[in-house]
């Protein structure tokens, strides 16, 4: 999986370009996130390319929030569709994940 990433006030903010985060993808995710990201401990994941999300992709982005949490660290969404963001609230990830409507608001909350 190819994930694309910029800098952007000291925030690494990451692109997911596949529209299915699932079974069949989730751990090439979570390296192509962790290669990423690199030492940055802000990251930003644009997920707004992303149309379906299930167990296994919700584990993978869990896993990388814990991993960035376990070393100080925080991650913060946008661009979560309607169908993924009905199954944040469905499980209560909505809680768990900083989502944001747009990659302005997202960077900014870094700095709030």
């Amino acid at each position: 999986m190819e994930l694309t990433q910029e800098q952007k006030n000291g925030v690494t903010v990451i692109r997911v370009s596949v529209r299915n985060l699932d079974a069949s993808n989730a751990g090439a995710y979570k390296k192509a996130f962790a290669a990423s990201r690199g030492s940055n401990l802000k990251v930003v994941v644009d997920l707004s390319a992303v149309e379906f999300v299930d167990s296994s992709g919700l584990g993978a982005l869990l896993s990388c929030l814990r991993d960035l949490h376990s070393e100080g660290g925080d991650m913060k969404l946008f661009g979560v569709q309607k169908p993924v963001r009905v199954l944040f609230e469905l499980v209560r990830m909505h809680r768990v994940f900083d989502i944001h409507g747009t990659e302005e608001d997202a960077v900014a909350a870094f700095g709030a």
